[in-house]
C-alpha cells in the first residue's frame, strides 16, 4: 500500500474540482475519511491528509456519465 497523503487541495486538482472546499465535500459524499490532520507549515493551522490511494479508489468507484442508477 502507497502512504502517499494529499492536502484538499491537491485532491481538488486530481478531482478537477473548483476548491478544496469542493473537494473535500466530495470526498464525504464518497466516504472517503481523512487519515491524519498535521499542521500546515504555511499557515499553522491544522490540515486533513487523505490517502492517495483512498481517493483514487473511490473516483475509479464512482458510476460513469450517464449512468443509470435507479435500473436494477
Amino acid at each position: 500500500m502507497n502512504d502517499e497523503l494529499w492536502t484538499a487541495a491537491q485532491v481538488a486538482e486530481y478531482l478537477g474540482a473548483a476548491s478544496p472546499g469542493s473537494a473535500r465535500r466530495t470526498l464525504s459524499r464518497w466516504g472517503v475519511q481523512a487519515a491524519e490532520y498535521a499542521h500546515d507549515p504555511a499557515s499553522g493551522r491544522v490540515a486533513a491528509r487523505y490517502r492517495a490511494d483512498d481517493v483514487r479508489a473511490a473516483k475509479a468507484g464512482r458510476p460513469g456519465r450517464g449512468s443509470r442508477t435507479d435500473i436494477a
